[in-house]
């Protein structure tokens, strides 16, 4: 039971962040969601694309965390940790996530204006010229959350094996 309400806490959070990351970004650019993704419900709002899109893009990827930390946290002999103390670990990711987010976004606007880099391919015909850097802004934004969030996800399983093993350890010798 506590492997699946780790699972659950991982999705539950992915959905949340992606949610509210996606209200900023639906904002910088809506072409971004309306141009660049598949046309799932005819919406028209920053709020609906966020919320369609933080729900889709994210559900996914917080069920790939939850499976992976589940296991690191709960199976085998090793002392488990609950999903309780999962909590403040997936807070710091998605807080390194969204400053990574916001630097990288930054970055890749400031690129676009110095025409250091350029979209290219359709989207640079259909798209307004004035619109392209905070399109390239938004993309960058969300690779880098992507990036790291699967990075960190990683970090985060083997952080919770080795407090496992610490735990373990500190047992044993008492």
């Amino acid at each position: 039971m506590e492997a699946l309400k780790i699972c659950l806490l991982s999705i539950a959070a992915a959905i949340c962040y992606g949610i509210l990351h996606d209200q900023v970004t639906a904002r910088v650019c809506l072409e971004y969601f309306s141009l660049a993704h598949p046309i799932i419900l005819q919406l028209h709002s920053p709020t609906a694309f966020a919320f369609e899109w933080g729900i889709l893009a994210t559900w996914w990827v917080g069920c790939g965390l939850g499976i992976f930390l589940a296991a690191s946290a709960r199976f085998g002999s090793k002392p488990q940790i609950a999903a309780r103390n999962l909590v403040r670990p997936i807070a710091t990711l998605l807080l390194c996530m969204a400053a990574s987010s916001l630097l990288a976004g930054t970055i890749g606007f400031f690129l676009a204006r110095a025409h250091v880099i350029s979209l290219r391919g359709w989207l640079a015909v259909v798209l307004p010229e004035w619109k392209h850097p905070r399109f390239l802004a938004d993309l960058w934004a969300h690779s880098a959350s992507y990036l790291v969030g699967i990075v960190g996800g990683f970090v985060l399983c083997c952080l919770t094996l080795m407090k496992r093993y610490r735990t373990q350890a500190s047992v044993a010798t008492t």
